[in-house]
């Protein structure tokens, strides 16, 4: 038995999220089935690092599967998969890895990035990749509050309503905002773990940062307190990047 470790980059836009659901269009279902047509086998299970929702993108995603087929070689296995797959899903990786090795459970540190065009114009070309914001945003401010998400804390306060999860603890190791060219900002957290529209909502709290409605220090209090309403508003998630899984 191989047990084999992809690293995936896809774009979220037409897609139902990376979760296999009936009748809807998604990222595991369509990378499964590429699975099952080079290897021949059937009821392959793709375990990723963690679901993405509807209409968010992945840079550096990381699944895994276990396969008895042992004719491919490793080094051709991306390939392989990429002629049967969408031109938006892509395997940029294939590894053979210990069998012990689990996409999610084994998962250390995730980094997600949220891109925000700052520009007084929306982009044509990038509209589907970034959340347009024409009033300019005041980074420095940005910058100070975003460090208050640094450290454990209870996220109660960003996550959405039908979040599944026990606990809403979670360690963010680092927490930055940074300017980015062409007048784009990216907010960019590294976590142990993330809550259902947890960065989104975080971003969407910069924002009110950025605009002057909340003062940075005020950050410190919404996330004691742990009151949703006090947070900014969830963003839309086609600002909203995976880069990278660490383990």
């Amino acid at each position: 038995m191989r047990n084999i470790r992809l690293t995936i980059e896809y774009d979220g836009k037409d897609f139902n999220g990376w979760q296999k659901q009936p009748n809807k269009l998604n990222i595991q279902g369509e990378i499964e089935r590429a699975i099952e047509l080079i290897t021949g086998e059937e009821n392959i299970d793709l375990i990723a690092s963690g679901r993405t929702d509807a209409g968010v993108h992945a840079i550096g995603q990381v699944a895994n599967f276990k396969t008895n087929n042992e004719s491919i070689p490793i080094e051709k296995f991306a390939i392989a998969l990429n002629t049967k797959l969408k031109r938006s899903i892509r395997i940029k990786k294939a590894e053979e890895v210990d069998e012990r090795f689990h996409s999610r459970y084994t998962c250390k540190r995730k980094t997600y990035r949220y891109i925000i065009n700052n520009n007084e114009c929306e982009s044509a070309i990038c509209r589907n990749f970034e959340y347009h914001m024409p009033i300019k945003l005041d980074i420095k401010a940005m910058q100070i509050a975003v460090k208050y998400f640094e450290g454990e804390h209870d996220f109660k306060a960003f996550k959405a309503s039908g979040t599944s999860s026990k606990s809403s603890v979670r360690k963010i190791y680092l927490a930055e905002v940074k300017k980015a060219d062409e007048g784009r900002i990216y907010i960019e957290l590294t976590g142990n773990g993330f809550l259902y529209n947890m960065v989104r909502i975080i971003a969407g709290t910069l924002i009110d940062v950025g605009i002057g409605k909340t003062k940075p220090e005020q950050i410190e209090e919404i996330i004691k307190k742990g009151d949703r309403k006090l947070a900014g508003k969830t963003l839309p998630p086609n600002g909203l990047f995976l880069l990278n899984v660490e383990y």
